[in-house]
């Protein structure tokens, strides 16, 4: 008999951070009407839209006392400006608070990480806005949802010269010189060329990979930066090491074997992915990326309403042993999400081959691979726990 609870008997989910709102990606306008995440303005009456990411909500706006400036509908709170990438190929709607000052001053929480965007006037290459929008459209996404978990991000340039986050949003601009995606002491380098869908395919499939996306580049080189800020010379790092491996074996060393070698053939066994055993930095990032995917997929499932029947599911849930601290205060809840997520997508992958497309989540996660889930959980908690102590 196994001593794994029945599906059937699975509790709701429940938030993970009960403190805190998830992720939000539906909202509601002045008018009644549905808005989501990626709207600037209301389809059914017109109404302008901006989003809060503070609140991590979508306002409805009114115009305001001054010229070019927005209140919230219906309450004489705060003017706000819309961000000065607005009416860019960005194409950006998030507030940022009426202040004045310089241009950088109108820029939003996500757009002021840039440092570099692809040049937009570049007749050899006209496609530079449209990707780049969508290049945005996936940080914007990856960036509110680091605000909601409580992390901290702030510009490198203009805001946290020490330990902030930047952006190069580059391209390949002569032959033999291609842009790499990667993350190097607080440096976020993307090639726009990856908001490409054909291009991006091609690669993927020379790479044999089983997902690639924008969104998936932001959350796992995020999650390198994440290492070097709350990891690396913190009380966790001994903790990591135990999980994840010692990070100080030679990387590039690790890599050119896995590119000649191929992956470990146990990697099933172990990692989430084939590139996760590369080298513990990879496992992390991996780890961490599919973290942030959890998250959102079910943050966004809840925003929809979307409701699961367990009992038509040929499902064995996880059980508290596999996690990293079983007796953890929080190990229920998070219990409860990881199976949730598990049942999501099972439901999800049934709908995507419905349309005769790949699985939406082509991935089957070890216990090993839950274990270090857990771990970055807890981190993401406690760090999420000590922004808002230090923001009273």
């Amino acid at each position: 008999m196994s001593d794994h609870p029945s599906a059937a008997s699975l509790p709701p989910v429940p938030p993970l951070n009960a403190e805190a709102p998830h992720t939000s990606r539906v909202y509601t306008c002045q008018c009644g009407r549905t808005t989501f995440f990626v709207n600037s303005r209301c389809l059914a009456c017109g109404t302008a839209l901006g989003y809060h990411p503070e609140r991590a909500s979508l306002l409805p706006l009114a115009p305001g006392e001054e010229a070019d400036t927005w209140v919230e509908w219906g309450t004489p709170g705060p003017t706000y400006v819309s961000c000065a990438n607005r009416d860019t190929p960005a194409n950006c709607n998030w507030l940022v608070p009426h202040a004045g000052g310089d241009a950088h001053a109108r820029l939003c929480r996500a757009c002021r990480l840039n440092r570099t965007i692809p040049n937009l006037d570049d007749p050899a290459q006209p496609d530079n806005g449209g990707l780049w929008g969508r290049v945005e459209q996936a940080k914007r996404r990856l960036v509110s949802a680091l605000l909601v978990m409580g992390l901290p991000v702030a510009s490198r340039e203009t805001e946290d010269t020490e330990q902030g986050l930047m952006f190069d949003i580059l391209r390949s601009t002569e032959p033999g010189k291609h842009v790499m995606t990667g993350h190097d002491d607080g440096l976020i380098t993307l090639n726009v060329a990856e908001a490409d869908d054909a291009k991006r395919e091609r690669t993927r499939q020379a790479m044999n990979e089983p997902y690639r996306t924008v969104v998936g580049h932001f959350r796992h080189e995020i999650g390198h930066y994440y290492w070097y800020r709350l990891v690396e010379k913190t009380e966790w790092l001994p903790r990591f090491r135990a999980l994840f491996g010692d990070e100080n074996q030679d990387y590039a060393e690790s890599l050119k074997k896995s590119y000649e070698d191929g992956p470990r053939p146990d990697w099933p066994l172990h990692f989430v992915s084939a590139y996760a055993s590369v080298h513990p930095w990879e496992d992390w990032a991996e780890c961490w990326a599919h973290y942030m995917h959890m998250r959102d997929t079910v943050d966004t499932a809840l925003s929809y309403g979307l409701t699961l029947n367990p009992a038509q599911l040929d499902f064995t849930p996880f059980d508290a042993d596999v996690l990293y601290l079983p007796d953890h205060p929080d190990a229920e809840r998070f219990l409860a999400f990881l199976n949730h997520w598990t049942q999501l997508t099972m439901l999800l992958n049934g709908m995507s081959r419905a349309m005769g497309q790949p699985d939406f989540y082509p991935f089957v996660m070890p216990h090993e691979v839950v274990a270090k889930l857990h771990f970055i959980h807890l981190l993401v908690v406690e760090t999420g726990q000590a922004q808002a102590i230090v923001s009273l």
